[in-house]
Formats: C-alpha cells, structure tokens, sequence
C-alpha cells in the first residue's frame, strides 16, 4: 500500500469565501474538526489545534493562506516541537467554485518523509485516513447547517 498522500474531496454548497472562513479560522475549525485552535490564517504563523481538554495538541504552522481558494499548514512535527529544519506533514484546502457551490479538495502529504519505521508510517496513516474521513464528513455537515443559518 501506499503512504504517501491522503486525498479527499467533497462539493458544498457554500461560496469558496465561506468555505475558507471556515477552513482557516479557529472558531469555525472548533466547530468540524478539533475541540479548539488559536492560529492566524497568515503564513509562518504558529499556533496549535487542540483535542479533548488539552490531552492532544497539534502545533500548527500556516503555510498559505490565498482566500478564497487556497489554504496550507504544517503539523505533526519531530517530537511535538515546531522545526523548520524538522520534517512534517503537509496539509492543504484548494477551493474550486463549482456551480452555486465549491469543491474542496484536502490533500495531505509528507508521510514517507517523516522517517517512520513501515509499522509506525503505517499505522500513522491509517489514523489520518480515518481522522481525515470523520473530519471532512463533518465539514460537510458544518457548512450545511452554516449556509442553512438564517
């Protein structure tokens, strides 16, 4: 199997700057993906994404930030510590307008650059691919009920 990348894709039907509102700003991320996040949508800023009561957090650095189409960061660095020279992976949001609605495309990347051992990439993977799964379901379920908001 390959452990490259994970791609996902799902069509919305929120304008491209709604959908980037809501996959670069912690009070909307809080609300389909992690209990909590404190960053800034401008590149190089650091910030962190935070799961249950601080029991797992992710530091985050943004990469790209190009509304309404575009938005990256890093994350998952070498022992939790955010390290230019250190690798990580990669994850990026490219937003198409799609008829009255967006296509968002979420690929991640970097796995086999992290230098895991074959059982930890793999199950590393796996975990991405089933958190990445549940994510974009819920991203889709958020946005539904965002745009159906009065």
């Amino acid at each position: 199997m390959e452990y490259g990348s994970i791609e996902r894709e799902i069509h919305v039907d929120a304008s491209p700057e709604v959908v980037f509102k809501v996959v670069s700003r912690p009070e909307h991320i809080s609300q389909w993906w992690s209990d909590d996040a404190d960053f800034e949508a401008t590149p190089g800023a650091a910030g962190e994404l935070v799961w249950g009561d601080r029991a797992d957090v992710a530091p985050i650095v943004v990469v790209k930030a190009e509304p309404p189409r575009l938005f990256s960061f890093r994350w998952c660095h070498a022992g939790g510590e955010i390290d230019d020279s250190a690798d990580s992976l990669l994850v990026t949001f490219e937003l198409t307008p799609s008829g009255t609605g967006t296509t968002v495309r979420l690929t991640e990347t970097g796995f086999r650059e992290m230098g895991w051992q074959a059982a930890k990439l793999a199950e590393q993977h796996r975990e991405h691919v089933d958190g990445w799964d549940a994510a974009v379901l819920g991203l889709g379920e958020y946005l539904t009920r965002l745009v159906a908001t009065p």
